[in-house]
């Protein structure tokens, strides 16, 4: 390993070492096998929900459920009490979009095809997004102050959205939620890649929800010719 000369400095340029690579591939490998799962079992939920007919929970079920799981996923997260978390809260959130989907099927002309469409274009999206970041080998973690701040900026449209009728401004709402899960997507890949993140329960939750999010914002921009 040679030395880089700056000015008067030698800086010696660290190199991953094989634990290092080992341990990055192994966080790899469990985000993306637990990611699995919990899409095909939200997939599953959301398909029981559709059978049963559940109605919709509300949104402070809804968003009390989920960040009461997400909660309980962040602090059982090194155990394997963890596991069982993050099923329940993906599982959940599969639930609570199965009326969804429902209503796009029974109210939205061609609402099949728009289902389709965003779920396709969600997974070129995601398979996109983390190809460039794991061939790039970029780190991205210039990206934490917009994400940071883009959490608590959709946090606050999400309380204002309780109180006031913000369907004007839906379009640009779920563009902008496109554009932060995006962006958190290459964030949380580059984390892991550059070991910044080993936790492989924490960081399948946030490709989870950014997944999430994408395929509902696709869902409502798809779906703006209908009458929803």
């Amino acid at each position: 390993m040679q030395p880089r000369r700056f000015g008067q400095e030698q800086v010696i340029a660290r190199r991953p070492s094989a634990a290092d690579v080992l341990s990055t591939n192994r966080v790899l490998r469990n985000t993306y096998m637990l990611l699995s799962a919990t899409l095909l079992f939200s997939a599953l939920m959301a398909m029981v929900a559709m059978a049963t007919q559940m109605p919709y929970l509300g949104p402070f079920v809804t968003l009390g459920g989920y960040f009461g799981l997400l909660f309980l996923t962040h602090i059982t997260r090194n155990s394997a009490l963890g596991l069982v978390s993050v099923f329940a809260l993906t599982g959940f959130m599969g639930l609570t979009l199965g009326p969804l989907l429902s209503a796009y099927l029974t109210m939205v002309p061609n609402g099949g095809q728009v289902i389709v469409s965003a779920l396709g274009t969600t997974g070129l999206a995601f398979v996109g997004l983390s190809a460039y970041a794991l061939m790039s080998g970029k780190d991205f973690s210039f990206l934490r102050g917009f994400v940071i701040v883009g959490v608590f900026a959709l946090l606050g449209v999400i309380l204002a959205s309780l109180f006031f009728d913000l369907s004007a401004y839906a379009s640009v709402i779920s563009a902008a939620i496109i554009l932060l899960m995006g962006a958190l997507i290459l964030f949380q890949t580059g984390q892991i890649v550059h070991g910044g993140e080993t936790n492989y329960i924490m960081a399948t939750v946030t490709l989870y929800v950014s997944i999430y999010n994408i395929f509902v914002s696709l869902l409502q921009l798809f779906g703006m010719g209908g009458d929803d």
